[in-house]
């Protein structure tokens, strides 16, 4: 039985069990999960899970509830539908209740790679083995995972939706002398993962961070890497563009302003790679573009909080959007036109800090600065304007007239994001996004590495 036709039996269950006039949304998903994780320098765990996972939520007599399960069977479907209704009859009324998706077309990603999909352990064993053996001796650790899922929606309305896709990731690091380095990707395609060249990469960095230096906290000119862009990109999705905080007045985003300097588009795009075409509403999913050219343009929203501003969905209905909102789980920072290439590191250049010809040309434009690698245990001071406190880490160095020179400790830093890419503060963009994995599959945040005019380090990591 068909992921869709499990959701055609729950809607039928709803009218009989609920009635004729009551509305229903089910969406069924097939999950398959591989992961293989490994730790000094030697493979430790090698885990797979399967699953099938049913969203209820309906709407009956004024009031709605919504239910879940993993049982597919006539008993299970029947349990999840008479479990629903009885909550539903319990719930208070819902007069913002936005109603069903109209059907409407939802076209196919067409990502989708078998091979991905069917990967037996071996395959992420060999890239685990080749980021290993170019780590050159150093300690080991990280992950190489893939996902499959396939799914399908349906409503009372007579709207249906389906899709299949499937994503790789890799994350590891290097460790030198208590220094680490990291490198991080993933891709739509286990084939697009390159764990010979991941490895040399976080090795390089870890070399290059031995032996840092104290440095003073204080207001430095940066080049973050994509790693380190990543957590701007998060933030400002959890935070920023989120449909149910704009309308709560608690994001700092407000369309038609030129929030951010002109360099910056950002989009959502979950079509780029490794999501179903559809959001948990069955509500096509498409681009959205967030900030364009520096103004920003639209947040995201569920029909909720669609029809609350007066709107409509954007595709961004998720589990626990009623509580914490919609959120853009695939944002990508735009690159300016062109393509980037390996970087050989230069004979005057600190070997491994810098990694790549993209972050050496923004590197190259700094008089007295820092490259930072990565962010980490980033927390929200206030939310409305988005000041963040958090850590570096797998890497800072002190850039000198172009040039990292040295290794440093890592600092605390407190800053305003927005702030951080406001008019005027970004120096220059990569050509080369690079996709960067989020702790759940099918989340992800792409951009090239970046240079700002500022970043705030308020003092040391233990401080």
């Amino acid at each position: 039985m068909t992921e869709l036709d499990v959701a055609g039996q729950v809607v039928e269950l709803v009218r009989r069990l609920a009635g004729p006039d009551a509305q229903a949304e089910v969406a069924v998903t097939r999950h398959d999960l591989a992961l293989t994780r490994f730790a000094n320098s030697f493979i430790h765990q090698n885990v797979a899970e399967s699953g099938v996972s049913l969203r209820l939520r309906l709407h009956v007599d004024g009031r709605t509830a919504a239910g879940g399960g993993s049982l597919v069977d006539a008993d299970g479907l029947r349990a999840l539908v008479e479990r629903t209704v009885a909550a539903a009859r319990l719930c208070p009324p819902d007069p913002a209740w936005p109603g069903l998706t109209p059907p409407t077309a939802v076209r196919s990603s067409g990502i989708l790679d078998e091979d991905t999909a069917y990967s037996e352990p071996d395959a992420r064993a060999d890239r685990v083995r080749a980021f290993v053996d170019a780590v050159g001796g150093l300690e080991a650790a990280g992950y190489c995972r893939t996902s499959y899922r396939s799914g399908a929606f349906a409503n009372s309305a007579g709207h249906t939706a389906q899709g299949r896709t499937t994503e790789a990731a890799m994350d590891g690091i290097a460790r030198a002398g208590g220094a680490d380095g990291v490198a991080r990707l993933c891709a739509d395609r286990l084939a697009d993962l390159d764990g010979a060249a991941l490895g040399a990469r976080a090795a390089g960095k870890a070399r290059a961070a031995a032996d840092p230096v104290e440095l003073r906290p204080g207001r430095y000119e940066v080049v973050l890497e994509p790693a380190a862009v990543a957590d701007l990109l998060q933030n400002f999705s959890w935070y920023g563009f989120n449909g149910k905080r704009y309308a709560e007045r608690q994001s700092f985003a407000e369309p038609g302003a030129a929030q951010f300097d002109p360099s910056v588009t950002l989009v959502d795009d979950p079509l780029h790679g490794s999501a179903l075409p559809y959001d948990l509403e069955g509500t096509a999913r498409r681009a959205l573009t967030l900030v364009e050219a520096g103004v920003t343009r639209a947040v995201a929203h569920d029909r909720r909080s669609g029809a609350e501003v007066g709107g409509g969905s954007t595709g961004h209905g998720m589990v626990g959007a009623s509580t914490f909102g919609p959120i853009p789980r695939n944002l990508r920072l735009l690159a300016p036109t062109g393509t980037g290439g390996p970087f050989d590191g230069g004979a005057d250049a600190t070997p491994g800090a810098v990694a790549d010809r993209d972050t050496a040309a923004l590197v190259a434009g700094v008089r007295r600065g820092l490259l930072v690698s990565d962010f980490w245990y980033t927390r929200v001071l206030d939310p409305k304007s988005l000041v963040i406190t958090g850590l570096t880490r797998n890497g800072v160095w002190l850039v000198e007239d172009g040039v990292p020179t040295r290794a440093v400790r890592d600092f605390r830093f407190t800053e305003s994001y927005p702030r951080a890419l406001a008019p005027g503060a970004v120096l220059g963009l990569g050509r080369r996004p690079v996709r960067q994995p989020d702790r759940l599959d099918g989340v992800w945040w792409e951009a090239p590495p970046l240079r700002l005019a500022a970043w705030n380090f308020t003092g040391g990591a233990s401080g």
